[in-house]
């Protein structure tokens, strides 16, 4: 399978329209467009009956006492976690592509609504509702898209790995609220092939 997007080339930065988070021009950051981006895909095997489409990011600190201060950089070194950005099942097996902004045109607070989602999909909760949690404006759960946000100071570029998996099912095997971790688990044994897009983001300004 190939996975492709008309927004950038994979290996290539992702435009500030599709992150959550951007420079606001003095110095700071701010929040951005948060544009879902155009998704296509080709070369599907024989006897695919679904799709999931798992956004993450692998170069999330470890530990947070160094995020987002302006005295201090977080080191490249320190070990990294993986950040869920978008988890979306039940994609139907005659999908080739999804259009820019169809998942999402906005950053909302508390996050939007979910599971059920368009094409009969269904979405599964991102990150972000684990990182706002217990902050009493943006506190919520955040299924569907929220893209790129990363620490300001980080001294690491981070990746945003887009990846596509054809499956041998018709329905993937969770329910109720579910997590990226929980559909790596519940896919294994069903992926028939996979294809990822990669692109990278900062918010680092000595990087960027």
């Amino acid at each position: 399978m190939k996975l492709t997007s008309n927004n950038w080339s994979d290996g290539q930065r992702i435009p500030a329209r599709h992150a959550a988070g951007k420079p606001d021009g003095q110095g700071g950051v701010t929040f951005s467009d948060n544009v879902s981006p155009h998704l296509a895909w080709s070369d599907v095997p024989e006897g695919t009956r679904s799709f999931v489409l798992i956004c993450h990011d692998p170069d999330v600190p470890s530990r947070g006492d160094d995020v987002n201060k302006a005295d201090r950089e977080v080191p490249a070194h320190l070990p990294r976690v993986d950040f869920f950005h978008w988890v979306m099942v039940d994609l139907p097996a005659s999908l080739r592509e999804i259009a820019e902004g169809e998942f999402s045109r906005e950053f909302t607070p508390r996050g939007k609504t979910g599971p059920q989602t368009l094409h009969g999909a269904r979405h599964g909760l991102n990150d972000y509702t684990g990182w706002f949690a217990g902050n009493d404006e943006f506190g919520g759960q955040y299924y569907g898209y929220d893209g790129p946000f990363p620490p300001f100071n980080d001294a690491l570029v981070h990746r945003y790995v887009f990846t596509l998996y054809a499956l041998d099912i018709e329905r993937c095997p969770v329910d109720g609220t579910f997590t990226g971790a929980q559909v790596r688990e519940a896919i294994r044994g069903h992926v028939l092939a996979e294809a990822s897009l990669t692109g990278t983001y900062t918010l680092n300004a000595r990087l960027a």
